[in-house]
C-alpha cells in the first residue's frame, strides 16, 4: 500500500479471482489500496474497484452475497467513482447470456452482454481500441494496445429514454465483430480489457483514473 495524501481506492473483496494483480497495480498507480468487503470501507474510498473474473452469473451471485449489488448502486448514486473491469463492466448491463443461462446484471445500462460471433474464442490477447473524444481513461495512449480475455461483450449501446447530463463516452474494439472496450458514464467507468495486465498503458490508465479522483465525505451506510 502507499501512504501520505494518495487517492484511496477500495477493490471490492467479493471471492473474484485475480485481485492481488490489481492491488499492485494500483498502488503502482499511485493509489492507497485496500482489499475490502467492508461496507463502511467500499462506502468511505475515494474510488471504487470492481473486478471480474468467471461467468457473468457466477459474478453476480457472488456480488448479491455480500450486497456488493447495493454498496455499487449507493456509490453511484452519491456520484461516487467506480470502476468495473471485465466481468465488473459486463455485469453493469441489464442482463447477460452465457451458455444458454441469461442473468439480471444491475441495470446501469440497457443492453444484453452475450457471447461474440467469432472464430475463435475465447478473446485471448492485444487488442486496440478506438477511443472517443475527450476520453480520461485513455488520454495520451489512445493508440496503445489492451490485454482482453473474454468470449462475451456488449455488441450494441444505447441510452434511448435516458437523458443523462453529461453524454457517456463509449470506446469501441473489435474481434469478429465490434464490442464495448470501455465506458466513461460520470461516476461509472468500466474496461472490458483487463488494465492490471496491460504492462505501461493500462498502469496509464488507471493513473488517469485516480487521477480524477477526489476526496469526499464518507457515505454512511445508515443513509
Amino acid at each position: 500500500m502507499s501512504g501520505g495524501d494518495a487517492p484511496r481506492v477500495a477493490v471490492l473483496d467479493y471471492g473474484s479471482g485475480n485481485v492481488h494483480s490489481a492491488v499492485k497495480a494500483l498502488v503502482r498507480a499511485g493509489a492507497e489500496v485496500e482489499l475490502t468487503r467492508d461496507p463502511q470501507r467500499v462506502l468511505g474510498a475515494d474510488g471504487l474497484f470492481v473486478p471480474g473474473v468467471g461467468a457473468f452469473d457466477a459474478v453476480m451471485a457472488q456480488l448479491r452475497a455480500i450486497q456488493g449489488h447495493e454498496l455499487i448502486g449507493r456509490r453511484l448514486a452519491g456520484g461516487r467513482p467506480v470502476l468495473g473491469v471485465c466481468v465488473g463492466l459486463q455485469v453493469m448491463f441489464e442482463r447477460g447470456i452465457e451458455r444458454g443461462v441469461e442473468t439480471e446484471g444491475l441495470g446501469e445500462w440497457p443492453g444484453t452482454v452475450r457471447e461474440l460471433e467469432a472464430p475463435t474464442l475465447p478473446h485471448m490477447g492485444w487488442n486496440t481500441v478506438e477511443a472517443p473524444e475527450g476520453s480520461v481513461l485513455l488520454r495520451g495512449i489512445e493508440a496503445e494496445r489492451f490485454y482482453f480475455v473474454h468470449s462475451n461483450a456488449a455488441t450494441e449501446w444505447s441510452l434511448e429514454g435516458r437523458t443523462p447530463a453529461t453524454a457517456p463516452r463509449v470506446t469501441w474494439s473489435n474481434y469478429g465483430e465490434p464490442f464495448v472496450a470501455a465506458v466513461e458514464n460520470g461516476p461509472l467507468s468500466a474496461t472490458q480489457f483487463h488494465p492490471e495486465k496491460s504492462g505501461e498503458a493500462g498502469i496509464h490508465l488507471l493513473r488517469n483514473w485516480i487521477g480524477s479522483l477526489t476526496p469526499a465525505r464518507p457515505i454512511k451506510e445508515n443513509q
